[in-house]
């Protein structure tokens, strides 16, 4: 299914002559697959630029920044009454899941990718491969099919498989589409109408990814997230969820040069500048995709890029993020009246 509307709308920029310069170093990047930076400032549009041919109304495919999104509405089904907690069952949601390996899953081993399914997207081989899941002619018998390799809550192994299922919990929780409550309960009440999320042959939507949105919509969400929950003064999801999604609850770093530790599908990483260790949580999508969200500097800076595939991609994205940082001016100050 795809749905679209019109663009999302913005706060007026406020100029940061700095940090104009700092996304302008990258009109020479040597890979013509960079497409937008949004930075913002306590939700002001402080930095924008596009590349290659991107503009503010270009929809974007974020990859798997879509999982974090993904966890986002598990939080908000939970705080609706939907959901009851992720110490549930997978099977509770989707009783015919009762007796498959995924049905004893709780949901928060779904959400920490710690289910015990055989899938690991990194191996062609996997039973659980997400490209064998994206071939199948029924997406949810795949899943249902797909055997247990390990005790769930015991091992980390990043696959789609999992925030698949995330996605078809919340529909069954709510009686409808994952997209269709997303546009209820996260993009309509972020301004957010441009969009489009493909569904499966299932007719379920791709809660793994797939998900289309613009770079200015992808800083409305982070700035959801760094305020608590809320946007414009308006509750969209609990603080304590927030709280619980972007803690760690797995140690990555020795497998992800590019994060520290894993929550709900949301990762973290300190980054070091300038000897200054500052926390940063993000949703990450193949070809170097993020959201990134950095508290102590009042910043969200979204970033849309196409390297997919591409490991460089990746490094792209927290170089930007570093030399957003970096900038000269101190961007996590805020500068008083009078």
């Amino acid at each position: 299914m795809l749905v679209s509307a019109a663009p999302l709308p913005v706060k007026t920029p406020i100029p940061d002559r700095p940090l104009d310069a700092v996304l302008a170093r990258f009109d020479a990047d040597e890979h013509p697959d960079l497409k937008g930076v949004v930075v913002l400032r306590d939700g002001k549009i402080v930095g924008e630029r596009y590349y290659n041919g991107e503009t503010p109304d270009t929809l974007h495919d974020i990859r798997s920044a879509g999982k974090s999104i993904t966890a986002l509405l598990v939080g908000i089904a939970i705080d609706r009454g939907r959901i009851a907690s992720v110490e549930d069952s997978v099977a509770r949601y989707w009783p015919e899941a009762r007796d498959k390996a995924i049905g004893a899953v709780r949901l928060r081993d779904v959400l920490t990718m710690r289910s015990g399914l055989a899938a690991f997207d990194e191996d062609p081989a996997s039973p659980g491969n997400e490209d064998k899941m994206d071939e199948a002619a029924d997406p949810l018998a795949f899943v249902l099919s797909v055997p247990q390799a390990d005790p769930p809550g015991t091992r980390y192994r990043y696959n789609s498989v999992t925030a698949y299922t995330a996605g078809v919990v919340v529909a069954k929780a709510t009686g409808g589409t994952l997209a269709a409550f997303a546009d209820a309960n996260l993009f309509a009440p972020l301004g957010i109408a441009h969009w489009q999320w493909s569904a499966d042959r299932a007719g379920y939507t791709k809660g793994q990814g797939n998900l289309m949105l613009t770079a200015r919509s992808l800083a409305a969400i982070g700035e959801m997230v760094r305020d608590g929950g809320r946007y414009h003064g308006r509750r969209i999801v609990s603080a304590a969820w927030l709280r619980a999604a972007l803690e760690p609850k797995v140690a990555i770093g020795e497998s992800d040069p590019f994060a520290d530790g894993y929550g709900y599908f949301w990762y973290a990483k300190r980054q070091q500048i300038g000897g200054v260790d500052i926390p940063v949580s993000f949703a990450s999508g193949n070809g170097g995709n993020k959201i990134y969200v950095v508290p102590s500097r009042h910043l969200v800076v979204a970033i849309t890029s196409s390297a997919y595939g591409h490991g460089y991609g990746q490094r792209r994205s927290e170089a930007i993020l570093k030399a957003i940082l970096s900038a000269p001016r101190p961007l996590g100050v805020v500068r008083r009246a009078g």
